[in-house]
């Protein structure tokens, strides 16, 4: 051994000795105290509190405990400490964040931009946009498109977008990879009824009884062969609907199809009950079974006031002389669409003198129509073209002699000229007769649910009065 090593050796004996006595000390201190709790308590009185053997036992514990850490070396107490997991806490960063976001889409978005602003992985939104059916319901976004997306801490998990009421595109992660489908989304009908009492206009006494401008739009369509709305509503006019509310996941969506309606007018009454035949397809139709559609509709344009009504002693406002006024003006905005009145076929598209731009349509044998002054024509169509009511075929203006933007049309019977407005107009097709007896069963059941709410409603009007 060299000079350190011995002087190594002779550091460490004395210290091993010294830690020797030290131990032979405590082992003899705990000893003592363990002889001493034991005569203790067989020594101790029989009718002394048993909590003192109790804290005298706790203390012995604590001794023993205190005696057995310091005989541990520091670091081995240290690294026991370490040993011990952490308490995690709901706060705790480990946790994933799960997330579902509701986007709709306003004018000028794109799924990029919304991507960005809603921290998603962008990378993920390239995979999706290169799914083959990405290109058809996602490329081409319009204001109202809505789109649902789950994600966590940004990563897609799952995008839907809504086709419509009862279909979706559904994006979904399955093994860090994106599939497309179509899935089909439930949707609930509930009956509704409604009433109105016509104080002012149709839409105020809507908007009074809580009814939508949907619902009112589409009573006024069905209506619309029969009540000019612009002229023919009175004072106290009433009505009584019932109607289908879309219901999804619990909550309203929009107003579905009017069931079945009475529109009282001027003491005239009106009904209509919606019927759909094994086909699927629906219309209205009065209770014994005639359709409410008429082979024309009275107004071709969505008008705001009638500037010239048929008259045969009119004074033309440009010429100034006593020319009769064949037909009627109805003012509307320039670019107005103008539709055809019913079924038939274009004999002549181009401009005739005062008429300027000008469309006649064919419809059967004995009936013509005819549409001027528009300030543009439906490219879609043509000279002998063959068009359906409500189709759009020009466009409203002022050309020939036209003080403002306005449509003028003309009907006529065996080249007579009626007047459109008062016109009677020819019946559109009943109820197929293989359908009648299975309509009547369903007309007279609907017809007994209105029945029913006009009576409830009235008595509520007279218990209010």
């Amino acid at each position: 051994m060299n000079n350190k090593t011995n002087y190594l050796l002779r550091d460490y004996k004395p210290r091993l000795q010294k830690r020797k006595k030290k131990k032979n000390l405590q082992s003899s201190l705990i000893g003592i105290i363990v002889l001493s709790c034991f005569l203790f308590y067989f020594w101790s009185p029989s009718n002394e509190d048993d909590s003192l053997k109790t804290i005298t036992q706790m203390e012995l514990l604590e001794i023993i405990q205190q005696e057995d850490t310091e005989l541990i070396p520091e670091k081995e107490v240290k690294s026991n400490e370490e040993s011990i997991p952490p308490i995690l806490t709901p706060d705790t960063e480990a946790i994933s964040s799960n997330k579902k976001i509701e986007l709709i889409i306003k004018s000028g978005d794109t799924l990029e931009n919304l991507f960005i602003e809603n921290n998603l992985n962008i990378a993920d939104l390239f995979q999706i946009m290169s799914l083959e059916n990405s290109k058809q319901y996602l490329k081409y976004l319009r204001p109202g498109d809505r789109f649902s997306i789950e994600h966590t801490n940004g990563d897609i998990d799952t995008l839907t977008k809504n086709l419509n009421l009862t279909k979706a595109f559904l994006i979904s992660k399955i093994n860090d990879r994106f599939a497309s489908s179509l899935v089909d989304k439930q949707i609930e009908r509930r009956k509704k009824f409604g009433y109105g009492k016509i104080k002012t206009s149709l839409f105020e006494a809507a908007i009074e009884n809580g009814l939508t401008d949907k619902l009112i739009m589409n009573l006024a369509s069905i209506l619309a062969w029969d009540i000019d709305f612009v002229y023919d509503i009175r004072l106290d006019d009433d009505f009584f609907v019932l109607y289908e509310e879309i219901w999804q996941d619990g909550k309203y969506i929009t107003d579905g199809e009017i069931i079945a309606l009475e529109f009282n007018n001027n003491g005239k009454k009106y009904e209509a009950i919606r019927y759909t035949n094994e086909n699927g397809v629906s219309n209205y139709f009065t209770p014994n079974g005639n359709n409410m559609s008429k082979a024309f509709i009275r107004a071709p344009v969505d008008f705001t006031r009638v500037s010239s009504n048929f008259n045969p002693n009119r004074k033309h406002p440009i010429l100034n002389t006593i020319r009769a006024h064949r037909g009627v003006d109805y003012a509307a905005p320039r670019g107005t669409k103008i539709r055809a009145s019913g079924d038939g076929k274009i004999i002549f598209q181009g401009v005739k003198s005062g008429y300027g731009n000008l469309i006649i349509l064919q419809h059967g044998i004995n009936i013509t129509t005819l549409y001027a002054h528009m300030s543009d024509f439906n490219s879609a169509f043509k000279l002998g073209d063959r068009v359906r009511q409500n189709q759009v075929i020009g466009y409203v203006g002022s050309s020939g002699l036209a003080t403002a933007p306005h449509l003028h049309y003309e009907y006529r019977v065996n080249g007579v000229h009626k007047n459109p407005r008062t016109v009677e107009l020819p019946q559109a097709k009943p109820i197929q007769d293989k359908y009648l007896n299975d309509f009547l069963i369903k007309a007279t059941s609907v017809m007994n649910e209105l029945f029913v709410y006009k009576q409830s409603q009235s008595l509520s009007v007279a218990q209010n009065n």
